[in-house]
């Protein structure tokens, strides 16, 4: 029976029996398939005896490909898929790129073999689509043998997840905001990073508002003015974060995870609130920027009111603040957890509630499942959030303002790994713009007893705090044009790439390249105009279009002697 003639019954009984067995053949059990294309085991274990059907189909290309199924065996799985679920792969996905008919995008002008402008479009013409796939499938067969010829990996070393959700976009130049290089301040002294940084979020810092507010109608603004004072002197934009009920304004409610006594629900009167908001929105004046209204509001942990609750809150919150300072940016409660089905569902709540219509950024936690998976693997989040967004009717710009609860529980990453990925932590989320993510605030800034550390409080900057200095000295005053990743923009497929208009010392535009992997390396030739390559270590090397760079997990600058459209992405 052929595809078409399958119910979805029949067809998700199909691509059951195909995914199983691509799973056996592969040899790989249930936990190790599991590890590589970031789902659990028992998920996948429904997907192959056909108690799940996958909702995506980015999931099944991933199982597929880590199984080593062939190309006609991906296109047999999404008709499959189709039938059996009546929808279409998520064109913003990577799937993308396995859906007859799909093309390379984003690929630079200069990077394209010549074409005789004469005789182009006759040839293009007279070119059949067996040729045309046959050559794409030789291209992709090169490009693939020449970054695994090039990985150093030790064999039998099992790869990170493979990042998903990475979508190739470009757009007409728009400046790399300072603010998207935030941290988040885990001190109380009023000192200040001393490497470079964008902004600044207050959590963990003495702040909560049962800290500031110990008694009802009592304030205690010292610790609060010390770190003001500090981000003024320092110029850094200031985010204040809403959390820590005290507990004399809900004494019989669930503890939270502080020793202050402080309570994760909202106050019994919220009179109350309204009450702290004020005097806060008043004492701070514009010494403040902005204002997230709960912390991770869907974590028991920090909140376990209702959502209806929440949405009043966020309303009287933001009714107040306005009204005291119109300039300050609003953004609503932060959603953690956002690998998980429940925290879109909370997501829906809460806009189905009102909740984002009274605020001017939403805000999302974003992080790694595991702090030794590649930074890139929060595209899969930042891809589910857009989706959920889009279902909600809600375009506001994301906010990413921390982790997760458990951060602290992780290992140490090793430093040049540590440096690697504090880097890449940036680029992602600049590489999430097209999705709306406007923020990133690392976490955190002051604390030495966490995985990664950038500058633990009275000590010197570590090597990823300057690797992120050396990454905003190039961007200082930079234009983004675009992000691609892999073989949509005819690159390797473990390579990643952003592209830029970067001044010279005499305001001349450059066109400029940061390419790096999230795994492994790739020997890719730099492009036409190619004239520098510099590293996040301060060093530097003159280069011409005839050379080639290994580009790894750090990574590297690439700038072009020219800066018009014939230099970089030709299909603004």
């Amino acid at each position: 029976m052929g595809v078409r003639g399958l119910n979805r019954a029949d067809a998700a009984k199909e691509l059951a029996a195909a995914l199983g067995e691509l799973k056996q053949r592969s040899g790989l059990s249930y936990q190790e398939l599991s590890q590589r294309v970031f789902m659990s085991s028992s998920t996948l274990h429904r997907y192959c005896n056909g108690k799940g059907v996958p909702g995506d189909y980015d999931a099944v290309v991933r199982m597929a490909k880590e199984c080593g199924a062939a190309p006609g065996e991906l296109n047999d799985l999404l008709r499959y898929w189709k039938a059996a679920t009546g929808e279409e792969p998520d064109p913003g996905s990577t799937s993308a790129a396995e859906v007859p008919g799909a093309r390379p995008v984003f690929l630079a002008a200069s990077d394209r073999a010549p074409v005789d402008p004469a005789t182009s479009h006759s040839q293009a013409g007279r070119r059949s689509p067996g040729t045309r796939l046959a050559l794409a499938v030789a291209l992709a067969v090169i490009v693939l043998v020449s970054a695994v010829a090039s990985n150093p990996r030790k064999a039998g070393t099992a790869p990170g997840p493979t990042p998903v959700g990475a979508t190739s976009w470009t757009q007409a130049p728009t400046p790399v905001s300072p603010e998207l290089f935030g941290v988040t301040m885990n001190s109380s002294s009023g000192a200040m990073p001393s490497f470079r940084a964008g902004a600044l979020r207050l959590w963990d810092s003495e702040t909560r508002w049962a800290q500031l507010d110990p008694d009802r109608g009592e304030f205690d603004w010292s610790t609060l003015d010390r770190l003001l004072d500090g981000a003024e002197q320092a110029g850094l934009p200031t985010l204040f974060v809403f959390g820590g009920t005290p507990a004399w304004a809900a004494p019989n409610r669930r503890k939270a995870a502080y020793p202050d006594g402080s309570r994760a629900a909202p106050p019994d009167d919220l009179n109350d609130w309204d009450t702290f908001v004020r005097a806060l929105v008043r004492h701070a004046g514009d010494r403040i920027d902005a204002y997230e209204l709960w912390v991770m509001a869907n974590h028991p942990h920090h909140y376990n009111g209702s959502v209806e609750t929440l949405v009043e809150m966020t309303r009287r919150a933001s009714r107040i603040i306005r009204a005291v300072d119109a300039h300050a940016v609003v953004v609503c409660p932060s959603i953690t957890e956002l690998w998980k089905e429940q925290a879109h569902e909370y997501l829906l709540r809460f806009a189905e509630l009102g909740g984002y219509q009274h605020c001017d950024a939403a805000g999302i936690k974003l992080y790694q499942h595991r702090v030794t998976d590649p930074p890139e693997t929060m595209l899969e989040a930042v891809r589910k959030v857009d989706r959920t967004f889009q279902r909600a009717g809600y375009h506001l710009p994301l906010w990413n303002t921390g982790t997760t609860q458990t951060l602290p529980l992780n290992d140490p990453l090793e430093e040049n790994q540590a440096a690697n990925y504090a880097v890449r932590f940036y680029l992602t989320g600049l590489y999430a713009r097209k999705r709306g993510l406007a923020r990133m605030y690392f976490y955190a800034w002051g604390n030495g007893s966490i995985p990664l550390v950038l500058q633990a409080e009275g000590q010197p900057p570590t090597k990823a705090a300057l690797f992120v200095e050396r990454l905003q000295q190039w961007l200082a005053h930079a234009e983004v044009r675009g992000c691609g990743h892999g073989l949509q923009i005819a690159l390797p497929e473990n390579v990643w790439q952003c592209e830029f208009l970067i001044p010279d010392e005499n305001d001349t535009l450059h066109a400029a390249r940061i390419r790096w992997t999230h795994t492994g390396t790739a020997d890719v030739p730099v492009g036409a105009g190619a004239q520098r390559v510099e590293y996040l270590d301060g060093r530097a090397r003159t280069v011409d279009s005839q050379d080639t760079e290994r580009i790894t997990e750090r990574p590297v600058l690439i700038t072009y002697r020219e800066s018009g459209t014939n230099q970089l992405t030709s299909s603004l």
